[in-house]
């Protein structure tokens, strides 16, 4: 009968797709993360884990009008194949990305990450840090062990990002070990 002729026709393309939805599942989950498949096969390197370094502001404190020195910084991305997010931690602040993708030139295969975020001070430094909106570029370099770039903010500041992969395990919380925040420490000298 026609019936069983279309089920013969359609089990080998039920087999076919199965088996390529599961491979394809590997793929996208483990396997896009492995070096050798970087950049012929996959266009980004996998930078997830937590990276250090500073960060330089032409930020001034309202109160003092002074620019701060060096800001230590820790970058925590978040990456799966298909999506990518950052979260900028000191000791004042916490950046969380809304939106972030991968830019890569086909020239120079050097991608960079770039991401808007939105920037919410601690409680108690509002008062000369307010909440703002930014956008950060950042380009791997070393053997993609390094990130650096800019940022802008909505504030009307900009700056320079230097990072250094630190580990894979993703920090979520700030701690002084990564270096007090130069406008923390001013404000502990002035008391």
């Amino acid at each position: 009968t026609n019936y069983e002729t279309f089920l013969d026709f359609i089990k080998p393309i039920s087999i076919v797709v199965t088996l390529d939805a599961i491979i394809v599942g590997i793929f996208v989950k483990w396997l896009w993360r492995l070096k050798l498949l970087y950049p012929w096969f996959v266009p980004f390197p996998d930078l997830n884990g937590t990276w250090k370094g500073v960060l330089k502001s032409n930020w001034e404190c309202p109160n003092t009008g002074k620019k701060p020195d060096e800001i230590p910084v820790i970058l925590t991305i978040h990456q799966t194949f298909t999506n990518v997010s950052c979260v900028m931690r000191t000791g004042e602040m916490c950046s969380e990305s809304f939106a972030s993708e991968f830019i890569v030139n086909s020239i120079t295969e050097n991608p960079k990450i770039i991401y808007s975020y939105k920037s919410d001070p601690k409680a108690d430094i509002k008062y000369r840090s307010a909440p703002h909106f930014g956008t950060a570029m950042l380009s791997t370099g070393n053997n993609y062990s390094e990130l650096n770039g800019e940022y802008w903010s909505s504030r009307e500041t900009t700056g320079t990002i230097y990072l250094k992969f630190w580990k894979k395990d993703k920090v979520d919380v700030y701690s002084e070990i990564f270096g007090e925040h130069p406008m923390s420490t001013s404000s502990k000298k002035v008391k």
